[in-house]
């Protein structure tokens, strides 16, 4: 079922919570995926030119990267529900001021609200790892990137079709808006009372990591962890939640989780150097046209959302190790991206895709499931959005040194990719003992 016994102990009512928070993750990223495709050609309709449209666009990844942090944080302080809505229906107001853009600054204006906010994927994770078991987590992550997943491949296709209709970018924003607000009635109606009586009960119990084991010890932590579930903070004052949230961040700078999130840096930036010129690469080495390579990637994709329902079966079969994982899949990810930068003919390519699709899947849930591991579930918000902005600054740096590579060799980023894929590895062997110690404490308290 969704995803094992729940944290409140009630199997039927922790499943089918989870379920609806699939549901939230498919609707989230169906109605991105609508919207994301046409606004480049949309904002060139307005007059923008490609530096403008350029400027926009590094704003808002701007605005992700150092807001993200933050609202993870903030969701730790006041709750999930409350946390959850605020972002689902400010992303709504983005979306809907987005289908009013006459003008480029009308269409700026509404990137604003949604590079603040759109962080309800991160959220709704985070609110998976405090109903699960951590032996489950792996499992329900990998389910809830499928259903996303699925979403982010039907997207496209509906919005595609709704552009072809007269004013369709408008009508297919103010859609958006409507999934995101039926998103936040479905949030809204989830069965909180009783989550959060299991939470309370969830985190009293759980003595599986840093975080935890010390809240456990400490009533002021325990306490502050108690009113976080029960939403009671989010009626604090603002200056109250605010100094709260960086007294979080600090201790998560100050902690020992950083070649955790320099792992995470260096794969997420592997795999976007992968992707930057695969389909002008794929033209120049092969002669392939670029409908084939779109192809080639919705191919991947749909191969992603099956690698994610395959991670119960896997984590089983390493008996629930996430470090050994995470090496494998990053190891194989390595050799994979080495094989498509050094393919003779496009057949090795489709395998090395095939495969990949399996592997930078899994490895994306256990670099999760690890820093929840180490760094502690009492502050999942926090680590889930600091990885958030850790893959914001890949996505800054990935494309720059994808060009400085592609003057040397349309091979060249692949290349690259490999490299920092092996450093990334080599981070993960020097820091085994630590990453193995978190795990057996992990499976022997479950």
């Amino acid at each position: 079922d969704g995803g094992g016994r729940g944290a409140a102990g009630s199997p039927a009512a922790s499943a089918s919570f989870v379920r609806c928070l699939y549901a939230v993750g498919f609707l989230d990223l169906f109605g991105v995926s609508m919207v994301v495709p046409l606004m480049n050609l949309h904002i060139k309709s307005l007059g923008a030119s490609h530096t403008v449209a350029g400027i926009i666009g590094s704003l808002y990844g701007v605005m992700q990267l150092f807001s993200s942090t933050f609202v993870g944080c903030w969701s730790d302080i006041v709750g999930r529900r409350y946390s959850l809505l605020a972002c689902i229906l400010l992303s709504a107001l983005g979306y809907f001021l987005l289908g009013t853009s006459t003008t480029v600054f009308l269409f700026a204006i509404s990137r604003v609200p949604v590079g603040i906010f759109k962080h309800t994927l991160s959220i709704s994770k985070a609110l998976l790892s405090d109903l699960v078991l951590a032996r489950d987590r792996p499992l329900v992550m990998g389910r809830f990137n499928a259903a996303s997943s699925v979403g982010f491949i039907l997207g496209p296709v509906v919005g595609g079709y709704l552009a072809e209709l007269e004013g369709g970018f408008y009508q297919t924003s103010f859609l958006c808006a409507s999934i995101f607000l039926l998103n936040g009635g479905l949030v809204w109606m989830l069965p909180w009372s009783e989550e959060n009586t299991g939470n309370r009960e969830h985190h009293q119990d759980k003595g599986t990591n840093s975080f935890s084991a010390k809240s456990n010890h400490d009533p002021h932590l325990k306490s502050a962890t108690n009113r976080a579930v029960t939403n009671n903070s989010f009626f604090q004052s603002p200056w109250i939640q605010i100094a709260t949230v960086l007294k979080k961040i600090k201790a998560i700078a100050c902690s020992n989780l950083w070649d955790i999130f320099l792992v995470r840096l260096l794969m997420s930036v592997a795999i976007l150097l992968y992707y930057s010129n695969f389909t002008m690469a794929l033209e120049e080495r092969f002669g392939v046209k670029p409908l084939f390579a779109g192809y080639l990637m919705s191919y991947s994709s749909a191969l992603g959302v099956l690698a994610g329902c395959l991670l119960g079966p896997i984590t089983r079969l390493y008996r629930h190790n996430t470090y050994r994982i995470l090496l494998h899949s990053s190891t194989f990810t390595c050799v994979l991206i080495l094989l498509y930068a050094s393919a003779p003919s496009i057949w090795v390519v489709i395998l090395s895709s095939t495969f990949l699709a399996f592997s930078t899947t899994i490895g994306r849930t256990c670099i999760i499931d690890l820093e929840l591991t180490v760094g502690g579930n009492e502050a999942s918000g926090t680590l889930l959005g600091v990885g958030q902005s850790v893959t914001s600054v890949g996505r800054i740096i990935a494309p720059l040194l994808s060009g400085i590579a592609q003057e040397f060799s349309p091979c060249g980023p692949p290349s690259l990719a490999v490299g920092l894929a092996l450093v990334a590895i080599l981070i993960m062997n020097a820091n085994k003992q630590k990453y193995c110690s978190h795990g057996n404490v992990k499976l022997k308290n479950q």
